[in-house]
């Protein structure tokens, strides 16, 4: 009898001790659940930290001034531009969406390819080529204000900047005047940005351009870059 008592207690004791183990790994495992519900909610609740925002765009829109012709892709003006920005840890990126040969009806026809994209601030720099053939100039102007209008239809908050440009006096004095008057009258009908003349202090400095005369080289990119910089700074 006494045997099977201390049986009894034995039993009893192994089952309270496997009892309490069980217990023990269960509020192990709900802390562990607690505590991982509220890490969990930690991190839920960190906030956005500073210069971590997506990044706004910045389209160049242009010809092989923009493409940067004759020089490497990262000496081109957009390239320098969005150097400027990333030391200054602005939150842009630029696109570079310079063709070679464009004219302002190319870019019409071009427009709306571009905009599949969201643009935040958008570079218009043609006219050039127009101005080289000869191009009526109120066709120039038809074709830039249609972009104009086809860019704002996409984005009515879109900020745009429209590069000046002028042609070589052997185009005519008439001509030649009336080209650099409608970049003006262009921007200030529609109330955008102008950068008086993209090629201000390059264009016709021979040491700044290459062999052609027409297209600067790497010195003068960074030229053209600050000509730019010094309008777009102040919209981002």
């Amino acid at each position: 009898m006494k045997k099977f008592n201390s049986t009894i207690y034995m039993s009893g004791k192994y089952l309270f001790v496997g009892v309490l183990l069980l217990a023990l790994l269960g509020s192990c495992g709900n802390n562990g659940e607690k505590t991982n519900d509220t890490s969990k909610q930690k991190r839920e609740q960190l906030p956005v930290q500073p210069g971590k925002e997506k990044a706004k765009t910045i389209v160049f829109f242009g010809n092989s001034l923009t493409a940067g012709y004759g020089v490497d892709p990262s000496e081109a003006f957009p390239a320098l531009v969005q150097e400027k920005i990333d030391s200054l840890n602005l939150p842009y990126k630029v696109v570079n969406a310079g063709l070679s040969g464009e004219t302002t009806a190319g870019g019409k026809s071009r427009i709306d390819w571009i905009l599949r994209q969201p643009v935040d601030v958008f570079v218009l720099e043609l006219g050039g080529n127009d101005g080289l053939r000869g191009i009526p100039i109120t066709e120039t102007s038809k074709n830039l204000q249609a972009i104009i209008n086809r860019v704002r239809e996409k984005n009515p908050q879109v900020k745009i900047i429209l590069a000046g440009m002028q042609v070589p006096p052997n185009m005519g004095r008439t001509y030649a005047t009336a080209f650099r008057v409608v970049f003006q009258q262009l921007a200030a009908n529609n109330h955008i940005e102008l950068i008086p003349f993209l090629l201000e202090n390059v264009g016709g400095i021979s040491h700044l351009n290459q062999a052609d005369g027409i297209h600067p080289n790497s010195v003068g990119h960074k030229i053209v870059a600050e000509n730019v910089w010094k309008v777009l700074q102040g919209l981002l």
